[in-house]
């Protein structure tokens, strides 16, 4: 995923070069090409008063990135110069998405696989722990952000990580969470809340398949790599 980019207060779109512009870019370079903010600033078509289309999207971002699982237009319009027309958007391109997705599940048979599902965080300058849940055909049925923040065993507690696995009637799931520093070594937190969720998975009867730490060079499993006994 690409690094979200920097987002000069009321810069409009018509004022940036065309290949900044983030439909021109999307005609020119392909999808891949654009960051989250310029994906959803093409979606919302245009910004409000008070806020540019990129700055609109970069504000939404902010409130999908805690709970997407959760989004309602309610929610959306709490964002100061989304109304109803543009909230609707959002949410129905969303749950199309996930309607879409959840017809054709991946099947993870390797670390590699879970990455187009959490390489978003990659780029992010906080620590984002992310549950994957996993049915027991090992095919993917929900990914969420857990926490946001510094990654301690305080923080990332049992009954948060393990609280929607259980709604979804998960069999398995997969760890992530970026290192803001670009370091792939797993820190001895990591390492600690790692065995501890292991434990807890166990208890539950719903297995830790995988922890895996991404930065934008790269990821490393942390039990394939033995750094958890």
């Amino acid at each position: 995923m690409l690094k979200e980019p920097l987002i000069i207060t009321h810069k409009r779109i018509k004022d940036l070069p065309n290949f900044d512009r983030p439909r021109e870019k999307l005609v020119q370079r392909g999808v891949e090409a654009l960051s989250d903010t310029e994906l959803l600033a093409i979606l919302l078509g245009s910004g409000s008063k008070k806020r540019t289309v990129l700055e609109l999207a970069a504000a939404i971002l902010t409130r999908i990135d805690h709970r997407i699982d959760q989004l309602t237009v309610a929610a959306l319009q709490e964002v100061d110069g989304v109304g109803q027309a543009k909230a609707c958007q959002i949410v129905a391109a969303l749950e199309f998405a996930r309607r879409y997705l959840s017809n054709r599940r991946t099947v993870i048979s390797k670390p590699a696989d879970i990455l187009p599902f959490i390489n978003h965080i990659a780029a992010k300058k906080q620590e984002y722990f992310i549950c994957v849940s996993l049915n027991g055909a090992n095919e993917i049925i929900a990914s969420r952000v857990v926490t946001v923040g510094l990654l301690t065993s305080n923080q990332v507690h049992p009954r948060e990580v393990f609280a929607d696995p259980i709604v979804d009637r998960a069999a398995a799931v997969i760890l992530a969470h970026n290192h803001p520093s670009g370091t792939l070594k797993p820190s001895d937190d990591d390492i600690q809340v790692t065995q501890r969720l292991i434990k807890s998975g166990k208890i539950l009867g719903i297995e830790v398949l995988d922890h895996i730490i991404v930065t934008q060079d790269g990821h490393i499993s942390l039990l394939q790599n033995s750094a958890v006994a």
